[in-house]
C-alpha cells in the first residue's frame, strides 16, 4: 500500500488592502482550491482538499500556515477527514500555525472521523504574536455510526499547544480509547453518536462584556453541552459535546455567528467556495 508523506505550506501577506498567498506549496494528498476573497469580512478564504480516500497506515502529513501582519486568512476543508483501518503501522499529522501582530487566522476543518481499527496521532502547534488573533475549531466524530463503527478505533491521540508571545497559554492532550470516550458520552446522556468539539479564540481585545459568553452558554440544551473558559492569558477555550454531527455543526455555526459581533472576521462564510 502506498504511503503519503504529504506537505502543505501557506504564507499569507497583506498587499494593497487585501490578503494574498505570498507563498504556497503542497504535495499529495494535499491540494488547494482557488482562493476566494470575501469582501464583507476582508478575509481570504482557502480550501484544503484531500483528493484521496482519506488517511491510511504509514501516512505522514505536515502543514505549516503563516499569517503576516495585517493579513486575514480562513482555512477550511470541504469534507470530513477519514482515518481508515490499519492492519499495521499508524498515521501522523503535524500542524503548525503562526500569526504575526495584526494578523488574523481562522482554521475550521470538517470533522475528523476515525474508522474501526485505526491508529492516528495529530499534533497541533500554534504561535501567536501579541496583537495577533486566531480562532480554530477541531471536531471529532465517533466513527461510522451507521456501520456500527462508533468508538472502535485502536489508538487516537490529539495534541494542542498554544503560545501567545512565546508564553504557553494552553496545552491539551486527548489520548483516550474509544471505550473511555463512549463512557463519557454515556455519562452525559449523549448516546452512541456523540460528537466532540474543541475551539480556541485568541484575541487582543480586552472586551469584558459577558454578552457573547452568555449567548454561547444559551446554546446549551437540546442534545448539546457547551462550556466556555478564559485562558490564563489572551483568549478563551470553548468545548462542545453534541448528540450527533448535525447538532455539533449547528453549534459551531451559531458560535461563529455570536462571536462575529465582537470579532468581525468570523462573519466570513466558509461555504462560499
Amino acid at each position: 500500500m502506498a504511503e503519503f508523506h504529504g506537505q502543505l505550506a501557506l504564507s499569507a501577506e497583506a498587499r494593497d488592502g487585501r490578503t494574498v498567498l505570498a507563498a504556497q506549496s503542497f504535495r499529495a494528498p494535499f491540494h488547494l482550491s482557488k482562493p476566494y476573497w470575501d469582501v464583507e469580512s476582508s478575509t481570504l478564504l482557502v480550501q484544503v482538499v484531500n483528493p484521496t480516500a482519506g488517511i491510511l497506515a504509514g501516512d505522514r502529513l505536515e502543514s505549516e500556515i503563516t499569517v503576516g501582519a495585517g493579513a486575514c486568512l480562513l482555512v477550511t476543508t470541504p469534507a470530513a477527514s477519514r482515518v481508515f483501518k490499519m492492519r499495521e503501522g499508524a498515521a501522523e499529522c503535524r500542524q503548525r500555525f503562526t500569526v504575526a501582530r495584526g494578523g488574523w487566522l481562522e482554521v475550521m476543518p470538517e470533522p475528523l472521523v476515525p474508522h474501526r481499527g485505526c491508529r492516528y496521532r495529530q499534533i497541533m502547534s500554534i504561535e501567536v504574536e501579541p496583537g495577533g488573533e486566531l480562532f480554530f475549531a477541531d471536531l471529532l466524530m465517533p466513527g461510522r455510526v451507521a456501520h456500527a463503527e462508533a468508538w472502535v478505533w485502536d489508538a487516537l491521540c490529539l495534541e494542542v499547544d498554544v503560545r501567545l508571545g512565546g508564553e504557553r497559554v494552553l496545552r491539551e492532550r486527548l489520548h483516550h480509547s474509544g471505550e473511555e470516550l463512549r463512557a463519557l458520552a454515556a455519562f452525559m446522556g449523549s448516546g452512541a453518536g456523540a460528537c466532540f468539539g474543541n475551539a480556541v479564540l485568541i484575541a487582543e481585545t480586552s472586551n469584558d462584556d459577558p454578552d457573547w459568553r452568555e449567548a454561547i452558554h444559551a446554546l446549551h440544551g437540546d442534545g448539546l453541552w457547551v462550556g466556555v473558559s478564559r485562558l490564563r492569558k489572551g483568549g478563551w477555550s470553548l468545548k462542545f459535546v453534541a448528540m450527533d454531527g448535525v447538532r455539533l455543526r449547528r453549534a459551531l455555526q451559531e458560535t461563529r455567528r455570536v462571536l462575529a459581533a465582537c470579532f468581525p472576521r468570523l462573519a466570513c462564510d466558509p461555504r462560499k467556495l
